[in-house]
C-alpha cells in the first residue's frame, strides 16, 4: 500500500476538464467543438442575467448574453455541468456576509429550478474571494470553487474552494502545455489538465482557431477521462473515501463511485460496496 497511486475511471491516467463563464450565446458553438472531440466541462452562469427574450445585439458585439430559453435549449441536454456564478455576478467578497449567502443561494436555487438538477459547484464572480466566501460557499452546499488563477501545472486541488486551474485558453503557453499533458507518460501524481475562460472572448480575440486546435489534439484519447467539474470532484472524493484495513491488504469502498487504482503496480477497481483484497 505504499505505492498506492489514483487512477480515473476505467484506469485511465490523465483527466481534463473547461470552465467557461457567463452564460452566453457563443457558449453554443464551443459545446460544439467540445462535443465533437470528446471534451466535457462546467459552464458557470448568472440566473439573474439572462438577456430579455427577443434581445437583438448589435453587429459585432461579442459579449452577448442568451435568454433564458436560449440557455435551457443549449445546456439542458448537452452533458456539460451547470455552476453557480453568482446570481446578478457581484463581489461576493465585499458583500455583507448575509447578502454574500443569499446571492449564492438564489443563483444556485434557480439554476436547479430551471434545469431540474442538484448544483453543487461555482466559479467566483470576477475570480476573487475571501475567507468569508469561502466559509459562504461552505454553508451553501457548495463543494468547489474555480478562481482564476492559473498554475500552469496539472496537479490536483490542494483546496477545492480556492480551486486555481493550469490555465486561460489565451495563454500563450496553451498548446506547450496540452503537448506536455499529452506526451508525458509518467507523473507522480495522476495529472489534470484544468482550461478556463470566456467563449465571447474567441470572438472579440478572433481566435477560434485556439480552441478548436487545442480541442483537436488533447481529444478522443483513450487514456484521458474527460469529465465535468463537479465529475473530477466526487471521483476524488470517492477515492479520499475508501477503507483499508490495519495492515492495508483490504479495502472496501463505501462510496456509489467505482473507484481505480494502483498498488505495488498493480490496476485495482473496487466496485460501490466491495471489499478487494490487495495482493
Amino acid at each position: 500500500m505504499s505505492r498506492l497511486r489514483l487512477r480515473y475511471p476505467n484506469g485511465r491516467c490523465k483527466a481534463l476538464t473547461l470552465s467557461y463563464d457567463d452564460g452566453v450565446q457563443t457558449d453554443v458553438r464551443l459545446i460544439e467543438i467540445m462535443k465533437a472531440h470528446g471534451l466535457k466541462g462546467t459552464f458557470n452562469l448568472n440566473s439573474d442575467l439572462f438577456a430579455p427574450e427577443g434581445t437583438v445585439y448589435p453587429k459585432g458585439q461579442a459579449q452577448r448574453r442568451m435568454t433564458y430559453r436560449e440557455a435551457l435549449e443549449c445546456f439542458r441536454d448537452s452533458g456539460m455541468e451547470i455552476a453557480v456564478h453568482g446570481a446578478d455576478h457581484p463581489f461576493w467578497e465585499r458583500l455583507p456576509e448575509n447578502v454574500c449567502v443569499r446571492d449564492i443561494i438564489r443563483d444556485r436555487e434557480q439554476l436547479e429550478e430551471m434545469f431540474g438538477t442538484i448544483v453543487r459547484g461555482a466559479a467566483y464572480p470576477f475570480g476573487t474571494h475571501s475567507d468569508m466566501t469561502v466559509e459562504a460557499l461552505r454553508v451553501c452546499g457548495i463543494k468547489y470553487c474555480r478562481t482564476v488563477v492559473s498554475t500552469g501545472n496539472f496537479l490536483l486541488p490542494a483546496d477545492w474552494l480556492r480551486m486555481p486551474a493550469t490555465c486561460h485558453h489565451n495563454d500563450p503557453r496553451l498548446m506547450d502545455l496540452a503537448r506536455n499533458f499529452v506526451e508525458t507518460t509518467r507523473f507522480n501524481d495522476p495529472p489534470l489538465f484544468y482550461l478556463w475562460g470566456h467563449s465571447y472572448e474567441f470572438d472579440a480575440c478572433d481566435n477560434w482557431n485556439v480552441i478548436e486546435e487545442f480541442a483537436q489534439y488533447v481529444g478522443n484519447r483513450p487514456e484521458i477521462w474527460y469529465a465535468t467539474n463537479i465529475e473530477i470532484y466526487d471521483y476524488i472524493d470517492a477515492f479520499n473515501s475508501l477503507q483499508f484495513s490495519a495492515s492495508g491488504s483490504r479495502v472496501y469502498n463505501p462510496t456509489l463511485i467505482e473507484v481505480w487504482f494502483i498498488d505495488q503496480d498493480k490496476l485495482y477497481s473496487v466496485k460501490p460496496g466491495q471489499t478487494v483484497e490487495l495482493k
